[in-house]
């Protein structure tokens, strides 16, 4: 299987305004590690990295790109490459949101995947262009990956500690929508340290910044739910800072665990709105 997380809800973009904190043009590099290995098919290895820009504002909308490079090895000398990129657009006010998702599997084909989500009254109108041409409408109360971060931020001020949300973030095959759970904890104020250091806490423009411990299940809302139960398809975990940026990444893919510690991060100038 592979380790790609979803090219939109599976990795936390920066969003639009929050609050009175502006969310944060940048870059940062993240170290893939295995954590721990469950279940009859058990992971000896993991390495990989994940590369994010995210930049923009609330006029001009907002643009990240995402590549993440994965290898798992399964032991007797078995090993999986999978190599996911994707680039996206969305508008402030999560009216449009547009996509390129393309993912290759060690030497395979590569799956794109290229659409356009418009928000059009009480429902949102889905154009694809790959991997077919295909048109079709979800429900209006679907988010996009931006509006997630909004709500989860505007939760976390309000002192809320779950949060569920239907999102759409063309991942897949560009029709699958998640529903997700939303687990947050209480709010770690800037000047209290983490218990391991990286390059976003460390640096000046972040060292004020309030955080807030933060758990996301994606479930398949088409899946079926077995004795009453819905496991979820991953769980992603992390540090979610007031302006948009994550840090200490650990994903969960049920059969195995990763740690994405954050090992570069630099700040991008951004233009202000006029």
């Amino acid at each position: 299987m592979t380790i790609a997380v979803a090219a939109g809800s599976g990795f936390i973009n920066g969003a639009a305004t929050a609050g009175t904190v502006p969310f944060l043009s940048h870059q940062a590099l993240y170290e893939l590690n295995l954590v721990k290995s469950r279940g009859s098919n058990a992971i000896s290895g993991v390495r990989g990295r994940i590369l994010y820009n995210f930049s923009g504002s609330t006029c001009e909308g907002y643009t990240s790109e995402f590549r993440q490079v994965s290898e798992l090895d399964s032991g007797e000398g078995k090993v999986t490459l999978s190599d996911l990129r994707s680039s996206s657009w969305e508008d402030a006010a999560g009216k449009s949101y547009r996509f390129k998702i393309d993912t290759r599997m060690n030497d395979g084909d590569s799956a794109p995947v290229d659409g356009v989500a418009e928000r059009v009254g009480d429902h949102i109108t889905v154009k694809l262009k790959q991997p077919v041409a295909k048109t079709f409408q979800l429900d209006g109360k679907v988010v996009f990956p931006t509006e997630q971060i909004q709500h989860i931020i505007t939760a976390a001020r309000e002192g809320k500690s779950v949060l569920e949300l239907t999102v759409y973030d063309g991942s897949d095959n560009g029709e699958k929508v998640y529903n997700t759970l939303s687990v947050i904890g209480q709010p770690i104020p800037g000047e209290r340290a983490p218990a391991s250091p990286d390059a976003s806490s460390t640096n000046d423009a972040m060292k004020a910044m309030t955080r807030w411990p933060v758990t996301v299940s994606y479930y398949d809302r088409d899946a079926k739910a077995v004795d009453g139960e819905q496991t979820p398809v991953y769980a992603m975990s992390f540090e979610l800072y007031e302006n948009g940026v994550s840090r200490a990444l650990v994903l969960d893919y049920n059969d195995f665990v990763i740690s994405g510690a954050m090992g570069k991060f630099d700040v991008k100038d951004s233009k202000p709105c006029k």
